[in-house]
């Protein structure tokens, strides 16, 4: 079950180097954080165990998803997200902040290619092995998936291993058409994309309009 997976994900310590980060971020928080306790462990998917689309990011934020405990939650990150997915019928509010603040995914379920913050966003080859087959097991039990939205090139990465495709490349709103499943990309919506205008409010946006037709 999704449950159990879950328990066993959020109990992992596979990965050295990521278990002994995370608690060190959990234990050194940052300033404007501080009076909050962090969650400092791995992190499972979440979302609508029926749902048609999956959404598979990168990793979660040290300070977002590693401090509230919920994949794209308390960033940047899960404000963009949220929002889109709100505004294309994907989530019942356009705002994600902590567990518990309401925010239900409807036809969406949303993971990442590795379940612990990596130290600068960049996890070993080593430690997305290791994280890859708990992908594999979430996708056998959401087994309504019929479009994968890869939000940048890990994620991409991971969903072509899943299925054993060969890689192409990667670009901002791709469509990849394969036995079974279809593959959209996108850029990660990270302060590093979108304050830098590479990733814009427009384009973000198309790409879920596009998912929510695939799905239907």
């Amino acid at each position: 079950t999704i449950e159990s997976l879950n328990r066993e994900i959020s109990e992992c310590k596979r990965c050295p180097r990521l278990a002994s980060y995370i608690r060190d971020v959990a234990r050194n928080k940052t300033r404007r954080f501080r009076n909050q306790e962090y969650h400092g462990r791995p992190l499972p998917g979440f979302g609508d165990v029926n749902a048609r689309l999956l959404i598979i990011g990168l990793a979660p934020a040290a300070h977002g998803g590693n401090r509230t405990g919920r994949m794209f939650t308390g960033d940047s990150s899960g404000d963009w997200l949220a929002r889109v997915m709100h505004i294309h019928g994907f989530a019942s509010i356009p705002t994600s902040q902590a567990k518990g603040d309401g925010l239900v995914l409807k036809n969406a379920y949303v993971t990442a290619a590795v379940r612990c913050a990596p130290p600068q966003n960049r996890p070993t080859r080593e430690e997305m092995d290791s994280c890859h087959p708990y992908l594999e097991r979430e996708l056998k039990i959401l087994g309504n998936v019929t479009t994968i939205l890869c939000l940048g090139q890990i994620a991409y990465g991971s969903a072509c291993r899943l299925y054993g495709v060969k890689r192409e490349r990667f670009g901002h709103n791709r469509l990849f058409r394969y036995d079974g499943v279809q593959i959209l990309t996108s850029y990660h919506p990270s302060r590093q994309n979108t304050q830098t205008g590479r990733l814009g409010w427009k384009a973000w946006s198309d790409v879920f309009e596009r998912a929510s037709m695939l799905v239907r």
